[in-house]
């Protein structure tokens, strides 16, 4: 597949390394072309969301309101990967509202997109190495397509997580308030981004003890 990356910060190139080993053709997007050559091929957003068959945003949810409404016809049934969270500047959590994500705001930007929420709970420090402490780190997925939402099961798994399912896109905004408290618990309380969630589900755990008698 070819995947736009937009934005090429530390998520954005944790995205397009990880991408890439994969075997996925990757495209860079960008606010404006860069004096320096990247590894990837880069173009602008819009030219990068034409010819890309998935898009993962990388750049802070703040900026989503500016970029993202331009690339409303070039996203028309594409699959769209939200791993932003909604942060102040000073990494406390903006608050959209009880019934809201950011996920759910990028869906009204990107009207005829599949947004799948991705990733959001995974810190860009930790994004290369998939296993932490033999385990798989956790990528919780959720979206409302059940078509989009499977390909990008698959390609966490293809990236090396553990994806887990967690339902409908109103699901991001309890992934989201995890990814306040894992930033409250690396930043607030000096924990360092060096964390991850691994989720272990207690039928999975029965089904590995009882192969092991």
């Amino acid at each position: 597949m070819k995947i736009a990356v937009l934005g090429f910060g530390n998520v954005g190139k944790q995205f397009a390394n990880l991408f890439s080993e994969a075997g996925h053709e990757m495209i860079i997007g960008l606010r404006s072309i860069p004096n320096q050559e990247l590894p990837y091929l880069s173009t602008t957003f819009k030219e990068a969301a034409k010819a890309a068959d998935i898009l993962a945003i990388a750049i802070p949810f703040n900026a989503c309101t500016d970029v993202l409404p331009e690339l409303a016809d070039a996203t028309k049934g594409k699959i769209v990967i939200d791993s932003t969270n909604p942060l102040n500047a000073d990494w406390s959590p903006k608050l959209l509202g009880q019934e809201n994500s950011a996920s759910e705001e990028i869906e009204r930007l990107l009207p005829e997109a599949h947004v799948i929420k991705a990733f959001n709970t995974i810190f860009a420090d930790v994004m290369s190495e998939p296993l932490k402490d033999g385990q798989a780190i956790t990528a919780f997925i959720a979206g409302d397509n059940k078509e989009a939402k499977e390909k990008i099961v698959s390609l966490a798994k293809d990236i090396g997580y553990a994806p887990i399912d967690t339902g409908p896109l109103y699901t991001a905004r309890y992934l989201e308030s995890m990814a306040h408290l894992n930033i409250q618990i690396a930043v607030g309380q000096g924990g360092g981004t060096k964390a991850a969630f691994v989720y272990l589900q207690k039928k999975n755990i029965q089904a590995s003890n009882s192969r092991l008698m």
